[in-house]
């Protein structure tokens, strides 16, 4: 079988590009294949993310939020974000919207399988139940391999991993207007941990111990931290409505290396998550207006690549927490300490200018960040 595009995954990449490809009328008479191993019925995950305005997600988007918090040991900053908004959708939300009107559309076709393999050179993808190849002209491709990301040493790879619980509690205690982005007030222990709370009213939230290190812990040490927070802010008793749990590689490994000019790694399998945070989804969406217009300017998927000088300030960043992990607190809270919070999302958004980096990173402490780029620099001049 023949198609003129094959996504493989209906994450959040694979169907933001599928939702992309569906509204532009250059891909109406191409034939399109998604294929993803799961039946996508099922709350499996959220994404969370901050933009100006609205937008066209908006209709799924569960919750959304003007003002966040920022809390370490020695200060507690609740700011308006406007004119951004932080914004939370539900996987269940997503895929029930944009599914069902996706294969609605006759050019576009589904198919539960996994993917065992994948010839590049001759664009053919293998299923685990089918007796012949699949064949495209382009291939989308959204699975990762963290054992060959291990296996590199010239990058450092991090873990950012986490435990969140959906509560609901009788006494109406959650500001329901105010997410707290990062509260750094819980025992470091070494590494870089904080809380993530988002209410979703004044007696329900999710409340999320996360960390940014090399490895994951044990459940009962998640779900501990979890409950002495929750004890900390004087709730007592609660109920558990619902479980999430992840892991997301923080890493500046060249992934799109992988990529041939019909071949592309997408999502977290093509460094689509930011280094240093781990958030996705917004950045995928302006990934895959790059790649439509790559395509429809017959030009090769290869040109996707990260902008320098981001990809080089998290390295650095990286680099330390790698080192030092326990930095990631100092680095984090110096930075929300002395400028606004805006301008800090800006930054992460890849949006800021040169001079507006500089204040960002005259902010920060400078030894860390000296010493890294030694090594980083020596390291380079030696390999």
């Amino acid at each position: 079988m023949h198609y003129n595009y094959v996504i493989v995954g209906a994450g959040a990449a694979g169907l933001l590009l599928l939702k992309a490809m569906a509204k532009d009328g250059f891909f109406d008479n191409a034939s399109i294949l998604v294929i993803d191993k799961n039946r996508k019925t099922e709350n499996d995950r959220t994404w969370c993310f901050w933009e100006k305005g609205k937008s066209e997600l908006d209709s799924i988007t569960h919750k959304q939020w003007n003002t966040i918090q920022f809390k370490t040991d020695a200060f507690n900053k609740v700011e308006s974000i406007c004119p951004y908004r932080y914004k939370m959708i539900r996987g269940i939300d997503f895929y029930e919207q944009l599914i069902p009107a996706l294969k609605a559309k006759k050019n576009i076709h589904f198919l539960q399988d996994s993917v065992t393999h994948i010839e590049v050179k001759t664009k053919q993808l293998f299923i685990e139940n089918g007796t012949e190849p699949i064949c495209a002209d382009y291939i989308f491709d959204s699975r990762f391999n963290y054992t060959e990301l291990l296996e590199q040493s010239k990058y450092a790879v991090l873990q950012q991993h986490f435990i969140g619980w959906h509560i609901k509690i009788n006494s109406p205690i959650f500001n329901v207007d105010t997410a707290t982005f990062m509260d750094f007030s819980v025992p470091q222990k070494g590494n870089t941990r904080f809380m993530y709370v988002l209410p979703f009213s004044q007696t329900e939230a999710l409340v999320e111990y996360t960390l940014f290190s090399a490895a994951p812990l044990e459940t009962m040490e998640y779900e501990k931290a979890i409950s002495d927070y929750l004890l900390q802010l004087g709730i007592l008793e609660f109920e558990i409505i619902a479980k999430e749990k992840g892991n997301i590689p923080m890493t500046c490994h060249p992934f799109y290396t992988k990529n041939q000019s019909h071949y592309l790694k997408i999502g977290i399998a093509g460094g689509w998550a930011k280094p240093s945070t781990g958030y996705t989804f917004y950045n995928s969406t302006k990934q895959v207006q790059k790649v439509l217009a790559l395509i429809k300017n017959n030009q090769p998927l290869t040109q996707l690549k990260p902008k320098k000088k981001f990809w080089f300030y998290d390295v650095l960043l990286l680099d330390i927490l790698d080192q030092s992990n326990y930095l990631g607190s100092i680095i984090f809270g110096s930075m929300f300490q002395k400028r606004n919070s805006k301008l800090i999302l800006k930054f992460l958004d890849e949006e800021t200018n040169l001079w507006e980096d500089l204040q960002l990173i005259w902010a920060c402490p400078k030894k860390p960040f000296l010493n890294a780029l030694f090594k980083r620099v020596f390291h380079r001049q030696r390999t």
